[in-house]
């Protein structure tokens, strides 16, 4: 067995390694789970902090339409 062949299986191995990763992510069994997954960055934000932030959001909106007007 020389170095080649090593090399060889070893390129064997983790092609079959990244296509089992890539099975196990994207399989159908996992979905659920990664979709809640996605969503807990927004879990923890209580309903009047999101309410303030998007009523800043609209008013900066509303500002920076008055500052347009204002240049025309």
């Amino acid at each position: 067995m020389d170095i080649n062949t090593l090399r060889g299986l070893a390129t064997v191995f983790v092609m079959i390694a990244f296509l089992g990763v890539c099975w196990w992510a994207y399989g159908p069994k996992r979905k659920r789970q990664f979709d809640e997954a996605a969503q807990l960055p927004f879990a923890d934000e209580p309903e009047e902090l999101a309410a303030a932030k998007s009523d800043a959001a609209s008013k900066s909106d509303l500002s920076t339409e008055k500052e347009r007007q204002s240049t025309l």
